[in-house]
């Protein structure tokens, strides 16, 4: 669904490390190991983490498409080094090995592993729960941080919020003078990026009580990015409409399964009169009296603020295994227990910004183009309204 950029990622969970490949990002961009790793970092954050987030603590090595500092407009790739690869050296070994490494062969439900056996004739699980792991997501952190710093220099913030943890909610709404910058700055100071100091105890507890019963919890949070001018993305058609892009981008992540524009749910029990945004002029500039869309109208943004909320579901890898059926046997066991989280909502939401950052850079780049920063810089300012 990216028009102008692409990225791919690759590399295993506990394999050598995760590589990543950025092209189309417009020459002139100021980038560095410390910005991407200050994303990395937030990604690590989060009451409810496991054990890996000790044992890694993430950083990229720039290995392409950055000279003196500044990106080239050539491809850009990153490199992360797995800290755990020296325990896994002939688990995951490239080479074929001699001595017996041990199958797994009872899939967890909720995760990759049943549907990846049996897409690709495996008799080792291990083969699938690898790739399907969200280790993955922190190269497309790595890669995203271009795209966010990309949307910085151009006026564009992006942040989020945890609303949501299990059945603790906070159901305040952001302070209209905290931009995504300030919001993000408040929300990392939280064990679970909530800020709400009542409802962050609540969701602390909630974890808590779920470590205890060998379970895990999800939540929702929110993603918010401003400075935005009118017309990215198109509704002319349907693969063009910005809203499909940010879908698609969202929905890739392994653990999101469900997405809400603006008041999404809620404005399907209220009449046209409650939802729709009335258009006003302050002598300058058109303005809304509110902002139930979201920020997206007819598939295109329209200079308020985009709003999402983002569903994520209990991490499948459970302290205390749910049925499950042995694939070589086909006995009735417990599902394997694999190294897990019991919480990840925190975490996820800085993801979630990371995909924001990828659609709406290719965006800009796609309405206003040019092959460096200056250029595109020039173009916004001629043409951009907002």
């Amino acid at each position: 669904m990216l028009k102008k950029l692409t990225f791919l990622t690759a590399g295993e969970s506990h394999g050598q490390g995760l590589l990543g490949i950025l092209d189309g990002m417009p020459a002139g961009l100021e980038i560095s190991e410390d910005y991407i790793g200050v994303q990395l970092a937030r990604r690590q954050l989060g009451y409810g983490r496991g054990g890996r987030m000790k044992i890694e603590t993430d950083t990229a090595e720039i290995w392409s498409g950055v000279r003196h500092g500044k990106t080239l407009g050539s491809p850009i790739s990153l490199l992360i080094h797995n800290k755990d690869w020296e325990n896994w050296t002939k688990k995951m070994s490239v080479e074929t090995v001699e001595e017996h490494v041990k199958k797994i062969t009872l899939p967890r439900p909720g995760h990759a592993d049943l549907a990846g056996v049996q897409k690709y004739d495996f008799d080792d699980i291990r083969n699938v729960l690898e790739r399907s792991s969200a280790r993955e997501t922190t190269m497309r952190v790595g890669l995203a941080s271009i795209c966010r710093k990309l949307l910085l220099e151009t006026g564009v913030e992006v942040g989020s919020r945890v609303i949501q943890i299990y059945d603790a909610k906070d159901e305040s709404p952001i302070p209209d003078n905290l931009s995504p910058a300030k919001l993000n700055e408040l929300s990392d100071k939280s064990p679970v990026r909530c800020i709400n100091k009542e409802m962050e105890e609540k969701m602390m507890s909630a974890i808590d009580k779920a470590k205890n019963d060998g379970d895990s919890v999800g939540g929702v949070f929110e993603v918010i990015a401003t400075g935005l001018p009118y017309g990215l993305g198109a509704h002319t058609q349907w693969d063009k409409k910005l809203h499909s892009r940010i879908t698609a981008m969202m929905m890739s992540v392994n653990a999101f399964k469900g997405i809400e524009i603006g008041n999404g749910f809620s404005g399907a029990g209220k009449l046209g009169s409650e939802v729709h945004d009335e258009i006003g002029w302050d002598g300058e500039k058109y303005m809304r009296y509110s902002n139930n869309a979201g920020g997206i109208e007819g598939g295109m943004s329209n200079v308020q603020p985009i709003v999402l909320r983002m569903a994520m579901k209990p991490i499948p890898t459970l302290i205390k295994p749910l049925r499950s059926v042995d694939i070589a046997t086909k006995e009735s066991k417990n599902a394997h227990k694999e190294r897990t989280d019991v919480c990840a909502v925190p975490a996820a939401a800085v993801i979630a910004e990371s995909m924001l950052c990828f659609v709406l850079a290719d965006a800009l780049l796609e309405k206003f183009g040019g092959d460096s920063m200056d250029q595109l810089k020039a173009h916004m300012a001629a043409s951009a309204k907002y």
